[in-house]
């Protein structure tokens, strides 16, 4: 028994609209599974790691050394969770902060009032040496993956970014 004209063409028509909304629902589905900001947004920018004055404890010489994190990215990203180490295994951890797409922050080692632009890590000593790697990491699982990292000394500036 063969369906009449009309049920084929109320069926055509119905698994032309079906498709139609699964095409148009690839890319949202395809976009949120990477997040509306992807980890590939989130870069170690500039490092200022020897404060011109290195055997000052001060805390402006402390926030003469910082280290800058960039989103690339159109939209926002929290970056609470999220950790900033060196290799000698000092550890900051962002708080709740929201940055901006196309914009950057500098962490600072020091002490001061963090705004959309500066961070502080609160910290009475220098932790960035002059032969150092800055890891960004994300704050999933034990000990996040890696977003970025940074190094720099004896043989120049390395830079590998994933993600």
């Amino acid at each position: 028994m063969s369906a009449s004209p009309a049920a084929r063409r109320a069926f055509a028509a119905l698994l032309t609209a079906g498709t139609l909304i699964g095409a148009a629902a690839l890319p949202a589905a395809a976009d949120d599974h990477r997040g509306p900001h992807s980890r590939s947004s989130l870069a170690i920018g500039d490092v200022q790691y020897d404060s011109p004055a290195r055997h000052d404890r001060s805390n402006r010489a402390l926030n003469r050394e910082w280290v800058e994190i960039k989103n690339t990215g159109r939209h926002s990203v929290n970056l609470r969770g999220f950790t900033l180490t060196d290799q000698q295994g000092n550890r900051y951890r962002f708080p709740d902060f929201r940055l901006d797409g196309r914009s950057a922050v500098k962490v600072h080692t020091g002490q001061g009032r963090d705004t959309r632009h500066d961070l502080y890590q609160d910290r009475s000593r220098q932790i960035w040496n002059d032969r150092d790697t800055a890891t960004l990491r994300d704050n999933r699982g034990n000990r996040g993956n890696v977003i970025d990292t940074e190094s720099w000394g004896r043989r120049g500036h390395q830079h590998q970014h994933r993600g």
